[in-house]
């Protein structure tokens, strides 16, 4: 089969690390698998080496600093769909809102019946308020022919809101390279980052409103108390959104709180396992997620996980993570964590991470592919995945 995986960046967010990771597994079971992405700022490339049995077509996106959120993103969708290449594909799989959108716009005029199905990830829902983008994420959702999301909480959102039933695929993890990370071959790279940074609680994804990082750092302000060894480190950061209010509210309480987080912003790619796996805990306490790939990873390497108590967490999650509601619950929760006093069984929580493999995900991704080309869609309902013919699945 012949796929086309698009998404807006290539740097290290979530749906990025989905694309690529889903694009390999795809490659690896035979299919002819090509990435699509807007290169922001020069890039030409992504945040890391992308396996060369999948075809990689980088978009040049000039940056604007002072370009509002609204044009940037519709200037994106332009870019994109301008320069999209439909023919050749069997199905076209979007990532993003801003992808999908450039793939209507790209495919429009291929006529009736001619172009391939779109497929479109819901990794979660956003709230926007200005029309344009209300109107952009909506027809994200309701256009494509066929739809995912990587959890059944997510999906049950979109049947709420739009009265349609997306098929759930779970997100995949690379299990392996975190669990080596924190054993002997991780060792010396641990180290390091310890020798930088102390014993520390690390939360990844930068500093922004669905993360709750002020939420996180007022926590942090309790559990210092008791801990005054241990710093706060925030990993990554990449965003299309200007959350610079929400950071200058951050920074104004950490300076109140006496706080001075580690701020690391976008790392590379072979500094991530080892940095999580050197971690005395990872907070995770966004108050919105599609799936929490950050969470599994530091499952993977055995590091005790902090997570809001969202339903999204506790199905993907069940008890394998400490939840917490608020402020003192998180506290309490990274308190018994970093005194190596958590209740969850880490074993247990490896052994979930190791489930979750992107092999699996990529062959439920095939079936799904052919069953909405022989149906041309999904009809807004879910579609079984029952395989017909596991033999040939390998």
């Amino acid at each position: 089969m012949r796929i086309a995986l698009t998404t807006y960046s290539t740097r290290p967010r979530g749906g990025v690390v989905h694309t690529l990771a889903l694009a390999e597994a795809l490659a690896h079971r035979g299919h002819e698998v090509t990435v699509w992405t807007l290169g922001r700022g020069g890039d030409a490339a992504f945040f890391r080496a992308v396996d060369p049995a999948v075809e990689v077509r980088v978009v040049p996106f000039d940056a604007r600093d002072d370009e509002p959120v609204g044009d940037r993103i519709e200037r994106s969708i332009r870019t994109m769909a301008a320069a999209f290449e439909p023919g050749g594909h069997d199905v076209v799989h979007a990532q993003d809102c801003i992808s999908a959108n450039a793939l209507f716009a790209a495919l429009s005029a291929t006529g009736p019946g001619a172009s391939p199905p779109i497929v479109r990830t819901v990794h979660h829902l956003d709230d926007f308020t200005t029309p344009r983008l209300v109107e952009c994420h909506r027809d994200a959702i309701v256009r494509p022919d066929a739809r995912l999301c990587v959890s059944g909480a997510v999906a049950a959102e979109v049947t709420r809101d739009y009265g349609l039933a997306p098929t759930v695929i779970p997100n995949g993890v690379d299990a392996a390279r975190f669990a080596r990370a924190a054993g002997l071959d991780g060792a010396a790279d641990r180290a390091r980052w310890r020798a930088r940074l102390g014993r520390y609680v690390l939360a990844l994804g930068g500093i922004e409103p669905r993360k709750g990082t002020v939420d996180l750092l007022e926590a942090f302000a309790l559990l210092r108390a008791d801990h005054p060894d241990l710093s706060l480190v925030l990993g990554g950061g990449e965003t299309l959104f200007d959350y610079r209010p929400y950071r200058e509210a951050f920074d104004r309480r950490a300076a109140e709180l006496g706080i001075t987080p580690v701020v690391l912003g976008t790392l590379a790619d072979d500094e991530v396992p080892s940095l999580v796996a050197a971690a005395a805990a990872l907070g995770f306490v966004s108050t919105k997620e599609g799936f929490g790939l950050a969470a599994m990873e530091a499952l993977a390497a055995g590091v005790p996980v902090v997570a809001r108590n969202l339903p999204v967490t506790r199905e993907v999650f069940g008890d394998r993570v400490t939840y917490a509601v608020d402020v003192p619950q998180i506290a309490a929760a990274l308190a018994a964590a970093v005194a190596g006093a958590s209740p969850v069984d880490l074993a247990a929580g490896r052994a979930l991470a190791e489930r979750h493999s992107w092999a699996r995900a990529a062959a439920a991704h095939e079936l799904f592919y052919e069953r909405v080309v022989e149906r041309g869609g999904d009809g807004g309902q879910t579609v079984d995945l029952t395989d017909r013919h596991p033999a040939r699945r390998g």
